[in-house]
């Protein structure tokens, strides 16, 4: 039972994940704004799965404990670059694209590097929840931030957590999801009420 339960949880996983940013980037595209999302947050996300993906092919983990973060990783881009393209800093994209290149490149430098990398992802990843609660805080709009992909994100990590115990037992890896469920039930929850609030004013 143990393993149809894991491919189930890799499964649905990666279906999550192939439309996680959809409705996030739907709602940038026909608002042709960005607002409310925050771009920090958006790169500091996109840092902490480069690291994850590295550290999961570094050390050689099974390809279906982490096919979904190339996959991820595609939809940031993309809503980086809608991002960047409605704020009118298009030019910055080329220096991120080249900072991301360099990191990715470095990571595999030294094993020391890697860990401490992976290590600090934790703290990368949850500074980018951070940075997006405090953008829904400061502006207390959830102007175009999408609910859906938030819970969606979630949901993955909680399949995370399951199928992290089940086949490579990463205490690493294990903390990172835990914290991250955590933080993007915060981030939903906060969404839902600034959306509330608004629609009751």
């Amino acid at each position: 039972m143990a393993p149809t339960v894991l491919d189930l949880a890799h499964w649905s996983t990666w279906a999550v994940c192939a439309v996680i940013k959809v409705p996030q980037l739907a709602a940038v595209l026909a608002a042709r704004s960005a607002r409310g999302v925050s771009v920090g947050s958006l790169l500091l996300e996109l840092a902490g799965f480069l690291v994850f993906l590295r550290y999961q092919i570094y050390y050689g983990y099974p390809l279906q404990t982490y096919l979904e973060y190339p996959i991820i990783i595609a939809q940031d881009v993309l809503l980086l670059l809608l991002i960047l393209r409605f704020s009118g800093n298009m030019r910055r994209a080329l220096l991120y694209a080249v900072t991301f290149w360099g990191g990715w490149y470095m990571l595999t430098l030294r094993k020391w590097i890697m860990d401490l990398a992976m290590n600090l992802c934790t703290f990368i990843s949850a500074a980018s929840k951070l940075a997006q609660l405090r953008c829904l805080w400061q502006t207390k709009d959830s102007g175009q931030v999408s609910a859906l992909t938030w819970s969606m994100s979630a949901y993955t990590c909680a399949t995370r957590i399951f199928t992290t115990v089940m086949t490579t037992n990463d205490l690493v890896v294990l903390i990172r999801f835990i914290t991250m469920l955590i933080l993007n039930i915060w981030v939903t929850a906060t969404i839902l009420h600034y959306r509330k609030t608004k629609k009751t004013d």
